[in-house]
């Protein structure tokens, strides 16, 4: 049955299929209309056949096999994390809310220690009181240089419970170049000795993860996904290096660390990362010489975008939480964390964070996410992403292995250079609207204001550390790509006073109403006060309806060929109690200049720099 109906349906080869498409351009650049440029530095067909992956080598292996494209291991069941403070809140508190936290779904809980003071076996006691070690898995965070003593209580612990060996799953995020990330400086000297000694600690415990690489610091900077992939892979190459130096064999070296990336919002784009990620990365452990499959796995953990959030509309982040999570789930991640989406802005209460344990709930109990291994193989378009993220993520990796590895091109400023270029691009695309944040640059919540727990500080903090080593070289700035939107708002709200931006709608019905709605959204998102009308009669009407509710912004929406002669009018009109913008690019703009109209907004503005003068100009600073 099924041979008769394919056969009904002969194949279409690509060249039919181009032909088709170059007929309905009807002349347009087809690169121009239909190929996306990547922010990674290469291009997206419009869509891809069988034929494309021709030359692809990682095709046709298994979940489990190397180089792990498909998983490392043979089911999709990753670990629901979520992280609880100890420093801000105590042993004893941060245990209850991870304890409350593992009987609501969480199979994984992290806390985030101060790694530079040792944590006694009672004090660890009394932070793990509760949990059944065999059973959840335990992170500690915030430990880039931790001290042995707070592992070794640890394993007293674990082994006071009666547990052994492959019982106990865990991990501490021992990783002296994120401090060099986030500070220009390394937070300990001899790293490679101590990282050597805590490895001998839990030598006995072969499912205890004791490096960790902080991809995230690089999404947090801006970074796009190749750059935080290869720069990752270079720090796994450095300790790497480190601890064969010191004389750690190199499957010990291997199995003892763990990568943390940050998933985003470019969702096809995020799955093919970590797959590219565990066939990058068992492909480096076997150039060191690890022959067993085991050591070759790359374990990851993944968290959703905190550059992503926002502290404006911030339930929106729910949804790019949910969206991120789910690039995470398909992609096989081994564990997942996504942020509450308070995070931003305030400590999360009871409600964010079981939220977000819910997403990740929802996708195993109800969508079926972890019944399925793999679900993206054999896409013609994801093996593709994956092969060119691949690419040029090694292309990157060598060129930092070049440089002397990632200590030297950090030294050199080209891991930052490089990152900064990047997040300066992508600045730009928000600042333009070609990369929307919804809520924040594109269609904002009229009637909000700012949140109480909303500070200056949350809107415009950048990464201003305290160093106490001898920098050697600049930090990564931290910031959300949303920051500077969010400062801009902050300053109307705060202001004591809203500006209100009036749609005078004239003559054709259609553009005047595209053209309200559009410029409603433009001047919403600086938190000015929106009056938004159907049609008037005539400009007259409008002018005076506009007046009328003492409107410091009136905008001028109809049809180009309205423009020519109501803008003038409008203009006229309204004199200089308020100001006249027009809404569009019409072909008339430079005979409306040469009247005196010079404020016009269009989707090729850039609505971050043109609200600001706005904002400058009703005197609001």
């Amino acid at each position: 049955m099924a041979e008769k109906l394919f056969a009904e349906f002969p194949p279409v080869t690509t060249e039919q299929w181009e032909e088709v498409i170059q007929k309905d351009l009807k002349g347009a650049d087809y690169e121009k209309k239909l190929v996306w440029k990547t922010q990674e530095g290469f291009s997206v067909r419009p869509y891809y056949r069988a034929e494309n992956l021709k030359d692809i080598k990682h095709l046709g292996s298994e979940a489990g096999a190397f180089p792990f494209v498909r998983g490392t291991k043979d089911d999709n069941n990753w670990l629901v994390r979520q992280d609880y403070c100890a420093v801000c809140e105590g042993f004893e508190a941060a245990n209850a809310k991870a304890v409350d936290g593992i009987a609501k779904g969480c199979t994984s809980v992290g806390f985030c220690i101060d790694g530079k003071k040792a944590i006694a076996v009672k004090d660890m006691k009394a932070l793990v009181k509760g949990i059944d070690l065999a059973k959840v898995e335990v992170n500690f965070t915030g430990c880039c240089c931790a001290t042995a003593d707070i592992v070794k209580s640890f394993v007293a612990v674990a082994a006071e419970q009666g547990l052994k060996g492959e019982d106990v799953k865990a991990s501490f995020d021992f990783d002296p170049i994120r401090g060099l990330n986030q500070k220009g400086a390394f937070c300990t000297g001899e790293w490679a000795g101590k990282m050597k000694e805590i490895i001998e600690i839990v030598k006995e415990w072969p499912r205890v993860r004791v490096i960790g690489v902080e991809a995230y610091a690089f999404n947090d900077a801006g970074s796009s996904i190749v750059e935080e992939l290869a720069f990752a892979l270079a720090i796994g190459s450095e300790y790497m290096n480190a601890l064969i130096d010191a004389g750690v064999e190199a499957k010990e070296a291997a199995r003892r660390m763990k990568f943390t990336f940050s998933v985003g919002s470019t969702y096809f784009m995020e799955i093919a990362k970590f797959r590219a990620a565990r066939m990058l990365w068992a492909n480096i452990t076997k150039a060191y010489g690890v022959e067993k499959e085991c050591c070759q796995k790359m374990k990851i953990h993944a968290c959703t975008s905190e550059w992503n959030q926002t502290a404006y509309d911030a339930y929106v982040n729910m949804l790019r939480g949910t969206t991120e999570a789910m690039s995470a789930a398909i992609a096989g991640v081994d564990s997942l964390e996504v942020l509450p989406f308070d995070y931003a802005f305030r400590a999360p209460g009871e409600f964010s964070n079981r939220i977000a344990r819910n997403i990740q709930n929802v996708l195993k109990e109800e969508a079926h996410f972890d019944k399925v291994v793999d679900p993206a193989a054999g896409s013609y378009y994801i093996e593709t992403l994956t092969q060119s993220i691949a690419n040029a993520a090694w292309e990157l990796f060598n060129k930092v292995e070049q440089m002397g590895g990632y200590v030297e091109a950090f030294k050199a400023g080209f891991v930052q250079s490089t990152i900064k270029a990047t997040s300066a691009d992508r600045d730009k695309k928000i600042a333009t609207r070609r990369q929307t944040i919804l809520g924040t640059n594109q269609f904002p919540n009229f009637t909000e204001k700012v949140d109480a727990d909303v500070t200056l500080d949350v809107v415009t903090r950048k990464a201003a550390p305290e160093v106490s080593g001898e920098m050697i070289g600049q930090p990564l700035e931290k910031y959300r790509g949303a920051q500077a939107f969010e400062a801009m708002r902050y300053k109307t709200d705060k202001s004591g006073k809203q500006p209100v931006a009036f749609m005078v709608t004239y003559g054709n019905l259609a553009m005047c109403r595209a053209r309200a709605q559009f410029a409603c959204n433009f001047f919403a998102v600086a938190g000015f006060k929106v009056v938004d009308n159907n049609r008037f009669a005539s400009v007259e009407e409008g002018v005076a309806a506009a007046l009328a509710a003492k409107a410091e912004i009136i905008v001028a929406c109809s049809s180009d060929e309205e423009y020519a002669e109501g803008a003038v009018k409008m203009a006229e009109l309204v004199g200089n109690k308020a100001i006249v913008v027009v809404a569009g690019e019409p072909a008339c703009k430079e005979d409306l200049q040469a009247k005196g109209l010079s404020n016009f907004i269009s989707v090729k503005s850039n609505v971050l720099e043109t609200l600001k003068e706005y904002q400058s100009k009703l005197g609001i600073n």
